[in-house]
């Protein structure tokens, strides 16, 4: 069992905190919050509620669960390792190359586990998909199409930092896209280039609702992701080899999963559709964190492809920025 703090208590936070409670490997200890609405909450839980700097001076706490505006990770992360807690953290990890390394080297020099919340690699069918890629079984992976819209965002306050272009550059970016980026660096391994067009087309979102992203990998694939926040939700992640293709179709937005479908179709054959029922991707990911922090498993995401995700996403933010092609640094 892994004593945890949640740091942070806006929507997800209070997402993140029933659930861990739900978890035989995870322990909520405290949580920590400077706004004053996270009393109420904190009592509801029955959990104690201090600073982050409270959660680093307890040695009750062994890991921390970032759920904190983007712009704050990295120093919160470091300061973590080096309160010698392990640390689970939002996505996106960082928001520059440079501060992902700053924070991969932190936890690494502190021996202490790091994590980050990409659940779509926690999601069953996702993960059939991978291994039918990386076994070869549908030969060499040529391209990726994918979409993550939602409309979730349409409610928010405009000054939720959630909206604000200093948190979330490229508007639905961080919101959605990254997590297919991210499922497309574990295809494919380091991004070379990227294209990113990013536009206020479908709502009030002054940072932008349509996010179109051609991604070239440095093995030779390409990614084509979509990103909305002003359509209801739909959501697809499709791999195209060069004996066959998958494809992973959600039925409900992931916060409340009603299950996916995956269809695979091999040179040859008939297109063989399966179904896969609901499953908590969160709390499995949560789980694999707790598993690598006691000496279980080693936490499945490598850090290579954290690096790798983060090094992508800085260059999407110049090119929304600059409107041209933009080198990824590697």
């Amino acid at each position: 069992m892994l004593n945890v703090a949640v740091i942070g208590l806006g929507w997800w936070g209070r997402i993140i905190v029933p659930l861990i409670k739900s978890s035989s490997k995870l322990r909520v200890v405290r949580v920590a919050d400077p706004l004053p609405a996270a009393a109420q909450f904190a009592r509801e839980q029955e959990l104690p509620l201090g600073s982050f700097d409270d959660v680093l001076k307890d040695r009750h706490v062994q890991g921390v669960v970032l759920c904190t505006p983007h712009t704050q990770h990295t120093d919160q992360i470091v300061r973590a390792a080096g309160a010698g807690k392990h640390v689970f953290c939002e996505k996106p990890l960082s928001l520059t190359r440079a501060d992902v390394l700053r924070a991969v080297e932190a936890c690494n020099r502190a021996r202490v586990k790091l994590a980050v919340g990409h659940e779509k690699r926690f999601e069953p069918p996702i993960q059939e998909l991978m291994r039918l890629v990386k076994s070869g079984e549908l030969g060499t992976p040529l391209q990726v199409e994918a979409n993550f819209v939602q409309d979730k965002f349409l409610s928010l306050p405009p000054d939720n930092w959630r909206l604000s272009a200093k948190e979330a550059p490229a508007g639905p970016m961080t919101a959605t896209g990254i997590h297919l980026l991210d499922l497309s660096v574990g295809v494919f391994g380091p991004a070379e280039r990227v294209f990113a067009s990013v536009r206020q087309l479908g709502s009030q979102l002054v940072n932008g609702d349509t996010l179109g992203i051609l991604v070239n990998f440095k093995s030779g694939g390409n990614a084509l992701l979509g990103a909305v926040l002003a359509t209801p939700f739909d959501g697809r992640f499709a791999v195209y080899c060069n004996k066959g293709w998958a494809e992973v179709r959600d039925k409900a937005h992931p916060e409340a999963p009603q299950g996916w479908t995956l269809t695979v179709h091999r040179r040859g054959g008939e297109k063989a559709v399966r179904e896969f029922s609901p499953a908590k991707a969160v709390l499995g990911n949560l789980e694999a964190f707790a598993d690598a922090a006691t000496g279980g498993a080693p936490y499945p995401v490598p850090q290579a492809e954290m690096i790798a995700n983060v090094s992508a996403l800085e260059a999407i933010f110049r090119s929304a920025q600059t409107g041209r092609v933009e080198h990824v640094e590697n």
